[in-house]
């Protein structure tokens, strides 16, 4: 596998190639050749449609539980804030980012349609949450790739705060760096490591090319043994 050279001089360049000519479980399977075998977040994490492909950089937000919107007896001047930091997160978007969000119980949604209408004007490529998200109807009208539990629309307000942003997170024990890759589709999200892109994507991209060898092999009568033996993909 050759990952000195990648094929792409930057990254709108590489999610355009992902885009049109790879899917999720092709980099998948490339991660795992390369020791990297817990990429993939749970698969409850689901597309709000189906249709929606995500791919762009890590923006994590932490998230907390809490028991009140605006607490006056706290010690911790962050507790007075409703919502905590989630504007500053929000508004912290750069273009082909996603906001990746874990840290809280699944018992409220975690994004809805404004922050979709905000973060679509900073040009972000998505939102991946660790729990639920709201207002299906508006995120699905502005077609925002939005990955989630699926919807339920009890509000965050007095029950999470972010508490911060850019910074490592986990979901179910994958860790999540702030610009490492996030690439999702319908059959799940993958977390692809900023230190191995280019191996990762040039690996997917062989992958790709070489599959649709064995696809047109296959068709002709070749079998999966001789297939298998020949291209050493399946």
């Amino acid at each position: 596998m050759n990952n000195s050279q990648p094929l792409w001089a930057n990254d709108a360049e590489l999610f355009q190639i992902a885009k049109k000519e790879l899917f999720v479980a092709l980099v998948g399977d490339v991660l795992d050749k390369l020791g990297y075998e817990h990429q993939f977040l749970p698969p409850n994490i689901k597309p709000l449609n189906a249709d929606f492909v995500l791919i762009g950089r890590a923006m994590t937000v932490l998230e907390a539980d809490v028991f009140e919107e605006a607490s006056q007896t706290t010690k911790n001047p962050l507790m007075k804030k409703p919502f905590g930091l989630m504007f500053e997160a929000l508004d912290s978007l750069k273009p082909n980012e996603v906001y990746i969000c874990s840290g809280s119980s699944p018992n409220y949604a975690l994004w809805g349609g404004l922050m979709s209408t905000r973060a679509l004007k900073l040009g972000a490529a998505g939102a991946v949450l660790d729990g639920w998200s709201r207002d299906t109807n508006e995120v699905l009208k502005l077609n925002f790739p939005t990955f989630s539990f699926g919807g339920y629309a009890q509000d965050q307000g007095p029950r999470g705060k972010v508490i911060d942003y850019r910074v490592p997170i986990e979901i179910k024990g994958t860790r999540i760096n702030p610009g490492d890759i996030i690439y999702g589709d319908r059959d799940g999200v993958l977390v692809v490591p900023k230190e191995v892109v280019t191996a990762a994507f040039v690996g997917a991209i062989e992958k790709a090319r070489g599959e649709q060898l064995v696809k047109k092999a296959l068709e002709n009568g070749m079998s999966t043994v001789e297939a298998f033996q020949k291209f050493g993909i399946m």
